[in-house]
Parts: structure tokens; sequence; C-alpha cells
């Protein structure tokens, strides 16, 4: 399934259909340059969430479901922090940057479960919990391509 710097060989949407249930009209690539860009073909999904969802889901593959157990990130989240539309060759690309966060799997699981534990009662320090929370997180900002190529 994955080719060196983390481009995938298979089929887009082959791997979101099987990975994510998920039935998209979308070609091209992951969108990690405008060369992979992911070709949305059509949707009834509003375009800016179809590209979010996308993007979650490339992420999430990132991060998370092509790692080993121990080098996984949970708690993911993407947030839009830019956009840019162009055309090249006759094509409307959209740039999208996302400012991504995400916490160690294992460390995000205790944390969880410590909040489920601890939530409500007199001695659970929110602030101090909240703030161990904000240390353990990843920020990064990753740029997604989309190609539109609705008709």
């Amino acid at each position: 399934m994955l080719k060196n710097n983390m481009e995938f060989d298979d089929n887009i949407e082959e791997i979101i259909k099987s990975v994510f249930s998920m039935n998209l009209s979308v070609g091209g690539g992951w969108g990690y340059k405008e060369e992979l860009a992911t070709h949305l073909k059509k949707s009834e999904i509003p375009t800016i969430q179809l590209e979010h969802t996308i993007a979650s889901m490339r992420t999430h593959l990132d991060m998370n479901i092509i790692r080993k157990e121990e080098e996984r990130y949970g708690g993911i989240n993407l947030n839009e922090i830019s956009r840019e539309e162009y055309y090249s060759n006759s094509q409307l690309y959209h740039k999208v940057s996302y400012a991504v966060t995400a916490i160690k799997e294992k460390e995000y699981n205790v944390f969880i479960e410590e909040y489920k534990e601890h939530y409500g009662k007199k001695d659970f320090d929110m602030s101090e919990y909240f703030e161990r929370r904000r240390e353990a997180t990843l920020g990064k900002t990753e740029i997604y391509w989309f190609r539109i190529d609705f008709e």
C-alpha cells in the first residue's frame, strides 16, 4: 500500500472505501504536492467539507493507521488555516493548509481515562489537566492539494 515518501500506490477511491467505508468519487493521489493532487470528481458534499474529510483521512493514515503501534497518534484534529485557489493547465486547484494537532495514542488514551475517572470530582484540577494535555500535543502544518474536476 505504501511507497517511498508516504505515497500510496493503490487507488485512492478504493483505499477510502476499504479503510473508511465511504464511497467518494475521487482520483489522483493523496495531495502531498500539486502533481499528486486529489481529484474531486463529483460530490453532493460541499467542497470545503469534502476537502476536510479527505485531508482528515490522509492524516489518520499517516499518523495512525499505517504506523507501528508505538508510533501511532490519537486525538488527531485538523483546522483549516489558509486556502489558495488557482488555475494551472486549465485545471482548478485548491491548495489548503491545515493546522494538525495530535497526541501519541497511548498517552492520549491515558488522558481520556484520567478525565473519565476524575471529571466532576472536587480534587480534579481541570486547568492542570488541560495544561498537561497541551504540553503533550504535537502541532504541525500540513498542505493538501486538490484538483477540482466537477462536471
